[in-house]
Formats: structure tokens, sequence, C-alpha cells
């Protein structure tokens, strides 16, 4: 089991950055590999951006590639998502995952370890 805890959200204007950071507990987490999701209202989860267990390879949704880069520090048991350039469209409430399988896929059914979320709204 593992156990995560997303931290780091809130309100900032179109434009700014923020990071959100994702604390594990439980299994090793270097055999973990970790995505970011995100929920907008009304709308259903979306994938954001994931790495692999030993942070080597990455992968991002189209709409935050070149603005969004996920990190990991397996010494700390984190993982980050830095959010550069947002946008009003970037509001939602955020999530890590952690997949079991190593998969650092954009499909929900891979992750089998979800964090509560974290709130980012980005004002206009």
């Amino acid at each position: 089991q593992v156990q995560l805890v997303e931290s780091g959200g809130g309100l900032v204007q179109a434009g700014g950055s923020l990071r959100l950071s994702c604390a594990a507990s439980g299994r090793t987490f270097s055999s973990v590999a970790m995505g970011w999701f995100r929920q907008a209202p009304g709308k259903e989860r979306r994938f954001v951006g994931a790495i692999s267990r030993s942070g080597a390879d990455t992968t991002y949704a189209n709409s935050v590639r070149g603005r969004f880069t996920v990190a990991r520090d397996n010494a700390k048991n984190t993982v980050y998502l830095q959010m550069n350039s947002l946008k009003p469209e970037d509001t939602a409430v955020y999530f890590c995952a952690g997949s079991g399988r190593g998969s650092w896929s954009p499909y929900e059914n891979d992750y089998n370890y979800w964090g509560q979320g974290t709130q980012v709204t980005v004002s206009s």
C-alpha cells in the first residue's frame, strides 16, 4: 500500500506559477510510477503528466506540455508538479496517483493509489 498526500495548491493569477508536492508513505517509493491528474468542476478527471519509477521518463498531456513539469525525489518520497504560465482553464482539483505496476501511463486504470487532491484556482 502507498499513501499519498498532495500539497501546494492555492489561488494564483494567470501567468503565474505553482508547485504541487505529493508525499508518499508505505511501499518503497522508487518501485511506484507516479502520475498527476486533474478534475475541473463538472468535468471528468483528466491526465496531466506522469513519471517513471527512476524519474528518467516523463509524459504529458498536450494541454500542459511545455508549461508543466513532473519531477520526483526518491530520497524524499515525493513527486512534484511544477506549473508555469498558468491559465484560468488550469483551474481544477489536482490529484497525484501511483502505479504499483510501474506504468507511467495517461490512463487512470493503471493507477491503484490516489491522493485526496488539492485545489488550484487560476484567476484571469
